[in-house]
């Protein structure tokens, strides 16, 4: 089977290429059920290709394949973490080429066509990268899914502020990418391989590491960081969700950020693990303590904010600093929970953004505080939305509460009472906008003029839709949720996540009785810092002593540059004391 995996990403370039040269001849429906068609059949693929993984399965592309011991060719691996990372994405792709039939109806037909490609083309970045076992071309594959977002992000190029976000987004994003090039540049010059087990085995075979393997893991990580949305390379992703379509803010939140979670685990495990990569103690502590402040920056920000989308952003980078400390615990139950934690956040975040799109477009507005009350006639809307808020805050048996339990039972105390308080912080501000937007509880705020920040004043990002909410845009949250709540049920997953991200001796993730009650004590302590917060009014500015970290979050690309500097000498201070020892 593994002679079909370079179509899971050539499929997508095609349907794609399809649709930019003859989707201007073709209805808009027609282009719509072409882009899902295509999806759906990489869906399809990618699935057979998951049921049939092995950890030895590789295909070289057009028969390039190693000549005494060197590889000069595309190397694509069949594993189950490549290829189940796929069949998320393509899953999440179709979902949100379902939500979006009923977009962007008052653009021209000819704009509204490159928006599935657009989407079909990050598709294919997406696969690529999940798939590749090649170094370079992983960063080849990372670029075309982000320039594929970069126009995504400022797809209503119209609007300044759309064109702002776009271009914080594409400039850090870019420099992550020259960190990464560089990076790979430097591996390619002391080991004259390209792929990532063969500059591991070359790695190993020259011993111990030096100034320049510590350059090149310190450069490569960045960039992946920076995808990843760790702070202090976080910055451009609250101001990309704030201009974004909605949709687009499901593939930046439910699926680019958790692929540079996934590049981080899969660049460790294949090039830097051994004894000629980074010392295990730095690598984990590098990880941890990164992971440890982007998630409690994260949660304290998303708390702060009244924005809906910022409000889901931040949220997304808590999470990703607790995926961090999953991974940088380098344990097979850590790496197997964090996993399942990854599956079931991408569910539940996606679904928050479906809703927040119908939000949007029934009001022209994404500001909690303008929304109080008005969403009351959206309650079957809510209730999805809460339901939502509660899987992010960790509630049994979500695929979230079993990843985080896992994750956690390896962490140990401290661990626990991390994720616990960070997925309790962030559930509890989701539950919060649930509750004064669609069930209209706490006093109502007074009026306040809105500004850029806090998203009043809105333009919908559809037009001419019935009074109802259409069929697609409701189902589309309903089956991600339903997705987030397999992972936690279908023992199948379960098991084939463990063997596929921890190992075949290692316990899989189980539901034990401390996994369901953090999971409890998260989601009570989400909903009682929701209910705190109703009683005490709707503040009309955040907390005097939040301002310092939210003056961090200025705009000002120059300043998010320096952050970026700051935050790579950072990375190789922690790693440093294994190469000097």
């Amino acid at each position: 089977m593994n002679h079909l995996l370079p179509l899971v990403v050539v499929v997508p370039l095609l349907g794609a290429a399809f649709l930019v040269a003859a989707g201007r001849m073709l209805p808009r429906t027609a282009t719509d059920a072409v882009a899902a068609a295509v999806a759906t059949g990489t869906t399809a693929l990618a699935a057979v290709l998951l049921a049939h993984s092995s950890p030895a399965g590789t295909e070289w592309v057009g028969g390039w394949r190693p000549h005494q011991g060197r590889s000069v060719g595309i190397v694509l691996v069949g594993d189950a973490p490549g290829t189940g990372l796929a069949v998320l994405a393509c899953l999440l792709t179709v979902a949100v080429l379902v939500y979006s039939w009923r977009y962007f109806d008052e653009v021209p037909h000819q704009h509204s066509t490159s928006f599935p490609a657009l989407v079909l083309l990050f598709q294919a970045g997406l696969c690529g990268f999940a798939l590749t076992g090649d170094l370079f071309n992983a960063f080849v594959f990372f670029e075309l899914m982000g320039v594929a977002a970069y126009a995504l992000t400022g797809y209503r190029v119209e609007e300044p502020k759309a064109v702002q976000g776009a271009l914080t987004f594409g400039i850090l994003n870019s420099l992550g990418a020259y960190a990464t090039l560089l990076g790979i540049a430097l591996l390619y010059a002391r080991t004259g391989e390209l792929g990532m087990r063969q500059i591991g085995a070359r790695l190993d075979a020259q011993g111990r590491p030096d100034a320049l393997v510590l350059a090149a893991f310190v450069l490569v990580l960045t960039g992946l960081l920076v995808k990843a949305a760790a702070a202090p390379f976080h910055f451009w992703l609250p101001d990309a969700h704030a201009v974004a379509p909605t949709p687009v803010c499901m593939l930046l939140s439910g699926l680019m950020v958790e692929l540079g979670v996934y590049g981080v685990w899969r660049v460790h495990a294949t090039v830097f693990a051994g004894p000629g990569g980074l010392p295990t103690a730095d690598v984990g502590r590098c990880l941890v303590a990164l992971g440890a402040v982007t998630a409690v920056l994260g949660a304290v920000l998303c708390w702060q904010q009244h924005h809906l989308k910022r409000l889901l952003a931040y949220s997304t980078i808590a999470h990703t600093g607790l995926f961090l400390v999953g991974i940088g615990l380098l344990r097979p139950e850590s790496t197997a929970g964090t996993a399942l934690y990854v599956l079931g956040h991408a569910g539940a975040k996606a679904a928050l953004f479906a809703c927040t799109g119908i939000l949007l477009d029934r009001y022209g507005s994404v500001d909690e505080r303008e929304l109080h009350g008005r969403g009351g006639r959206l309650r079957s809307v809510g209730m999805l939305y809460t339901v939502a808020a509660l899987a992010l805050a960790g509630l049994p048996p979500f695929g979230t509460a079993l990843g985080k339990g896992t994750a956690e039972e390896a962490a140990g105390p401290a661990g626990t009472l991390l994720f616990t308080v960070v997925s309790a912080l962030t559930g509890a501000a989701a539950l919060r906008v649930a509750a004064r937007v669609f069930w209209g509880f706490g006093p109502r705020p007074c009026h306040a003029p809105a500004q850029e920040t806090t998203g009043g004043g809105e333009e919908p990002e559809t037009r001419g839709l019935l009074s109802r909410v259409p069929l697609p845009m409701a189902a589309v949250p309903t089956a991600l949720l339903v997705g987030a709540l397999a992972v936690g049920l279908v023992p199948a997953l379960a098991t084939g996540t463990g063997h596929a991200f921890g190992s075949p001796t290692a316990l899989t993730p189980h539901w034990t009785l401390a996994s369901v009650l953090t999971g409890l004590v998260s989601a009570t302590c989400a909903a009682g810092c929701a209910a705190l917060a109703l009683r005490r009014g709707a503040p009309q500015e955040p907390y005097a002593w939040s301002a310092p970290l939210r003056r961090l979050h200025s705009g000002h690309v120059g300043d998010y540059v320096a952050w970026f500097v700051l935050g790579t000498a950072v990375l190789g201070a922690l790693a440093l004391p294994g190469v000097l020892s």
